[in-house]
C-alpha cells in the first residue's frame, strides 16, 4: 500500500511545543505568545500545544528549525518558561520529535519518506496514536512488537490480528500518516482551588481538611457562576517539589459541596500516599457547562438532600456576612492557606 502520493498532497509542517511545567494561569498566557506566530494553535492541556506553521513559515521567510528558535525565545523571554518543540509534516511525527529531543531543544523531522521511515521503525508500536493496550498485546503475540514489524507485514494480515479499520490505521501510522489536523483552541476553562502547608506533612487528616477546603471553595465558585462540572483534577506536590496528577470524570455533573467532597477524597485514597512528605494540593474543576443543561439524579438518602438544601444557604450568608460566617466544624481550626495561582 502506498501511501506517499497522499502524504505529499497533504503535507503541512506542524510543530508540538511541550512547555516545562508551568503554572495554569501561566500556560493560559503563553497563548497569547503562539498566537503571534500562527492562528492555527490547539491547546493539549496540561502542558503542550500543537501549532501549524505552514503559513507561518511563508510568513516570516524563516526555516522550521528558526521559526522553532523564535518561539522558544519568545516563551522565556517573556514568563521564563524552556520549551521543548517537534516539528514535522503531521501531528504524530511533530509529537514523536518532540518526545525524542533532548529537553529545552527543537527537533525537526524532514517531509522525506525515507527518513521518516528511518525515524519510526526502532519506536516500539504503543508510541502510535490510537494503539491500545490491547491491540499492542495482540500484536506482540504475532511478534510485531516495533513499528519496523507492522510495516513489513501485508495489510490483510494485521486486519487478520485486529480489525479491518484498526489494521488500515496501523498500516498508515506505520508508514508516517497521520490524517488529523490541528483544531484551533486555547485551553478550556476551568476553576482551581490550591491550598499549601505550613510545613511538609503527611498527616492525611489535614490533607483531607484542606480538600474538603477545596470543595466549598469550587461549589461555591461554580453555583456562583450558573455552572456545573463534569471532571475533577487532584494534583498533590511534594516536599522534593515533584508532582502526582489524577483526574476523574463525573458520572453526574455537580455543583454539589459534598458531591465534590466525595470525589476529591476518592481520587486522594487512590494515590495510596503512606509517608510522602506533601506541600500543597491542587484541585481543578474541568468540562464546565451551564447548570441548566445537567441533570439531577434524584435520591432518597435525607443526607445527600439536606447538603444539596444547605448549600444555597451557605452562599446567601457568604454574600451578606462574608467568607467565614459559616463554616464546616472540620475546619475550625483554619484550613491551609490558599494559594495564589
Amino acid at each position: 500500500m502506498d501511501l506517499q502520493p497522499r502524504q505529499r498532497r497533504m503535507s503541512r509542517t506542524l510543530a508540538y511545543a511541550h512547555l516545562h511545567r508551568p503554572a495554569l494561569e501561566t500556560y493560559r498566557q503563553v497563548f497569547t505568545v503562539l498566537a503571534d506566530l500562527t492562528p492555527v494553535v490547539q491547546a493539549l492541556p496540561p502542558y503542550a500545544a500543537l501549532l501549524d506553521l505552514t503559513g507561518a513559515l511563508r510568513y516570516f521567510d524563516r526555516t522550521p528549525a528558526e521559526l522553532a528558535q523564535l518561539l522558544q525565545l519568545k516563551v522565556v523571554a517573556r514568563f521564563g518558561i524552556q520549551t521543548t518543540v517537534g516539528i514535522g509534516p503531521n501531528r504524530m511525527l511533530a509529537t514523536l520529535a518532540a518526545q525524542t529531543a533532548t529537553p529545552d531543544a527543537a527537533h525537526v523531522l524532514p517531509d522525506d519518506p525515507q527518513q521518516i521511515t528511518g525515524f519510526l521503525d526502532p519506536f516500539p508500536v504503543q508510541v502510535l496514536p490510537d494503539v491500545g493496550a490491547r491491540t499492542s498485546r495482540a500484536l506482540a503475540g504475532y511478534g510485531l512488537t516495533t513499528v519496523a514489524d507492522l510495516r513489513t507485514v501485508p495489510l490483510a494480515t494485521l486486519q487478520r490480528i485486529t480489525t479491518a479499520s484498526t489494521g488500515r490505521l496501523l498500516a498508515e501510522r506505520a508508514r508516517g500518516h497521520d490524517p488529523r489536523t490541528v483544531r484551533p483552541g486555547g485551553p478550556p476553562v476551568v476553576l482551581t482551588a490550591r491550598r499549601g502547608f505550613d510545613r511538609d506533612t503527611v498527616d492525611s487528616d489535614t490533607a483531607r481538611r484542606a480538600l474538603l477546603s477545596t470543595a466549598l471553595e469550587l461549589g461555591a465558585q461554580l453555583r456562583g457562576s450558573g455552572q456545573v462540572t463534569g471532571r475533577l483534577e487532584l494534583e498533590v506536590r511534594y516536599a522534593d517539589r515533584s508532582v502526582t496528577t489524577r483526574a476523574r470524570t463525573l458520572r453526574e455533573p455537580t455543583d454539589h459541596t459534598a458531591a465534590l467532597q466525595q470525589q476529591l477524597h476518592d481520587l486522594y485514597s487512590s494515590l495510596g500516599l503512606q509517608r510522602a512528605r506533601q506541600r500543597s494540593l491542587t484541585v481543578r474543576a474541568q468540562a464546565l457547562r451551564p447548570v441548566e443543561s445537567a441533570s439531577v439524579q434524584l435520591s432518597f438518602d435525607r443526607r445527600t438532600e439536606r447538603g444539596r438544601r444547605l448549600d444555597p444557604v451557605v452562599d446567601r450568608a457568604t454574600t451578606r456576612f462574608g467568607p467565614h460566617a459559616l463554616t464546616r466544624a472540620a475546619l475550625v481550626t483554619g484550613p491551609p492557606a490558599a494559594v495564589r495561582p
